[in-house]
């Protein structure tokens, strides 16, 4: 019964703890989606695991990015919307530590180099016509054996959306590579099918995540 108590108490003390804004919105909207963005997440946890600095790019309120955080020493994450970032910055934890800032990387970060990168439901969000800076911008600030992680909703399930989801640069897995090849010698590609990681056929997946390494 002490374990019980234990948990319970580690409960309680938390629940006055806020997830954040996105997360309240998408649990209000369509809480299994939560899951998929957990995934996500956790993915990219994986991939870095271990590194010494690492940037988030589009961190919204960064409710998830604390994932990241318990495998890399330091976390970085930018956003464009000043509501998001004070937000982030309103439910900060001190067990996870992540430094969040605004700013729009359209723009170039300056702010030293990193050992890797990363940006999740973001990329799609970027105008094509801006899309060449945004990710010349990425590969300029990592090391020389840094890596960047891009995930998207691929460009076939955009027809199962209902949602006015302000998608202007959904891509097949084909041209997300291609794109990637531009400023990356190595582009390693992953489809995803809800919160399933697979290399699977590109068509059928809901989601794509695209890996660079070796910055050109």
């Amino acid at each position: 019964m002490s374990e019980y108590r234990d948990l319970k108490d580690q409960y309680v003390n938390a629940s006055s703890n806020s997830m954040g804004m996105h997360a309240a919105g998408t649990w209000n909207a369509d809480p299994k989606r939560l899951a998929f963005v957990l995934s996500r997440y956790k993915f990219v946890s994986k991939m870095i695991a271990g590194k010494q600095r690492v940037l988030e790019i589009g961190a919204g309120d960064a409710w998830a990015s604390r994932i990241v955080k318990q495998a890399v020493t330091e976390l970085i994450a930018i956003d464009i919307d000043p509501v998001f970032v004070d937000n982030a910055n309103n439910i900060e934890n001190s067990k996870y530590p992540i430094f969040v800032e605004l700013h729009d990387f359209i723009r170039p970060y300056e702010n030293g180099k990193f050992n890797a990168v990363y940006g999740l439901d973001v990329l799609e969000h970027i105008h094509p016509d801006q899309e060449s800076a945004f990710l010349k911008n990425a590969s300029d600030i990592l090391t020389f054996d840094g890596v960047a992680i891009f995930g998207m909703p691929s460009l076939e399930s955009q027809k199962f959306s209902s949602l006015d989801n302000g998608h202007i640069n959904c891509k097949t897995g084909n041209d997300f590579r291609d794109v990637m090849h531009n400023y990356f010698y190595n582009v390693f590609m992953f489809s995803m099918s809800d919160e399933v990681v697979h290399t699977g056929f590109f068509p059928m997946a809901n989601y794509l995540f695209a890996i660079g390494a070796g910055p050109r």
